[in-house]
């Protein structure tokens, strides 16, 4: 006979004595330590009470009943693709990007979408607890190629991380609130997931479905020659065949059939799928680039430091640059006296312009001021037209990302194949080489405890606190994912 799943009640207000919902920051940075204070589970439910209550008014396009889910998966897939075909007639009929108007653009959306991708898939951390449940085991599976099985060419986050590195997009510290509620929701859902269950179950399945604007963004950042390899990893693990997408309706199906009220169950998680709708999305940061704007934000933020850096020689417009530093709302009339005395030629090459020699070249007395970030949104601000502040035409089509790669160097090796018990423990990886002996140390004493447990549910627990998503991507953390994939079977 078929166990009933438990399924806590939904939290309608917080409870007596529960803690105010704390802010999308600060709940983010709570649950973003790999040890969390007491009473961070406690704020995580209060949040989602709250997210939920904001997301009660979206409509949502599930079908009415669960029945209807295997019917609604294909059209919607069948539709992304038919309206991408679109998109790339359009593209090859000359039309411009539709996302992206230069590179800058594209970085500063890799920058703003930085605190919701580096917690990808934390949503699901809590299934990890009912690995032994067959019902649940789409979601485990889920959740474990999120952190790429344990390879760190294959975790979401170690490739999102890398990709912003790679760009100088790695600073994102001071984005507003509203960039952290989806990164947010998703750890809520990591340490509140077993009181929310419906809700988490409808979550994954609308975050897992594959958007149009995922195939669109990917196409783009390779035409801009960004790297897209962590959009395209999604576009094809999620996938409504025999990827995430369907792995989240399989996983509802399961479950639900154990519930003791399904129809309560399923109306949890159409609640649960309209959060998905909250905070800022792809669209909306998208829309929200200026070029200028964001060279100023820029220009502000070097201001803290550089304001007193400069000599009395320094000056622009008969002003020593160090006046002009002072206050960060003459930053826009600064730029316009770059202009004016001949500093910044735009419209032109960059390399035109007598400023940018200061931060680029054999010379360059600035070298070294700027991120790669940042001076891509400087390059381009002097590449865009004088009269306005938008940007550039669309630069022409270049090489693809991967074209231009294999080019320029020598295909990879395939990773090793490993052999034996001891593949449990050490399955190579990309850096583990040279790793500093605290590590090495750390991996040691983690295989010691698994070796020593008393039961295989002894050490699945054990690998599990190392999975949790701000450890899953560190050294100890990716080995305790090989581990508990080969323990799962």
């Amino acid at each position: 006979m078929q166990s009933t799943v438990f399924v806590p009640p939904h939290f309608d207000a917080p409870r007596p004595g529960a803690p105010a919902a704390a802010s999308c920051r600060a709940l983010y940075d709570t649950l973003s330590q790999a040890d969390l204070p007491a009473g961070a589970e406690a704020d995580a439910q209060a949040y989602l009470v709250g997210q939920l209550a904001r997301a009660a008014a979206h409509p949502c396009d599930l079908p009415d009943t669960p029945a209807g889910l295997d019917g609604w998966i294909a059209p919607r897939g069948a539709a992304i693709g038919a309206e991408y075909q679109h998109y790339l007639a359009g593209r090859r009929d000359g039309a411009p990007r539709r996302f992206f108007t230069n590179k800058s653009h594209a970085l500063y959306f890799l920058r703003c979408v930085a605190p919701t991708k580096l917690v990808d898939g934390a949503w699901l951390y809590g299934t990890l607890q009912r690995w032994q449940e067959n019902d649940f085991r789409p979601l485990v599976k889920t959740y474990v190629e999120e952190l790429g099985d344990g390879l760190p060419d294959k975790n979401h986050v170690t490739l999102y991380q890398r990709l912003l590195d790679n760009h100088g997009c790695a600073e994102w510290d001071d984005l507003d609130g509203a960039h952290f509620t989806q990164g947010a929701l998703q750890l809520a859902l990591a340490y509140a997931g077993d009181a929310f269950l419906p809700e988490m179950i409808g979550y994954n399945l609308g975050y897992e479905q594959l958007p149009l604007h995922l195939l669109i963004t990917a196409y783009e950042l390779n035409e801009l020659g960004i790297d897209p390899y962590y959009f395209t990893l999604h576009i094809t693990v999620d996938n409504g065949s025999t990827g995430h997408a369907r792995d989240a309706v399989e996983a509802l199906q399961r479950v639900i059939a154990r519930a003791a009220n399904p129809a309560e169950f399923y109306r949890r998680v159409r609640e649960g799928y309209k959060l998905n709708e909250l905070g800022e999305h792809t669209a909306s940061v998208i829309a929200s680039f200026d070029l200028e704007e964001e060279l100023v934000r820029i220009l502000a933020a070097k201001a803290v430091v550089g304001q007193n850096m400069h000599s009395d020689y320094c000056r622009v417009a008969g002003k020593t640059i160090n006046a002009w530093l002072a206050d960060p709302q003459q930053i826009p009339t600064l730029l316009r006296a770059f202009q004016t005395t001949g500093w910044i030629k735009r419209g032109a090459a960059p390399n035109e312009s007598r400023f940018w020699g200061l931060l680029q070249g054999d010379h360059a007395e600035m070298f070294g001021v700027f991120s790669s970030y940042e001076l891509q949104v400087l390059a381009d601000w002097i590449a865009s037209p004088a009269q306005d502040g938008d940007s550039a035409s669309p630069a022409p089509r270049v090489a693809s990302f991967r074209a231009r790669q294999r080019a320029q160097a020598p295909a990879r090796n395939a990773a090793p194949k490993v052999h034996g018990a001891r593949a449990l423990i050490r399955y190579p990886y990309a850096g583990q080489a040279g790793e500093h002996e605290a590590e090495n140390d750390q991996l040691r004493k983690l295989e010691q405890a698994v070796a020593l447990a008393p039961s295989t549910s002894a050490a699945m627990k054990l690998l599990t606190a190392h999975m949790s998503p701000a450890r899953h991507h560190t050294p100890t953390g990716l080995m305790a994912t090989r581990m508990f994939v080969r323990l799962l079977g």
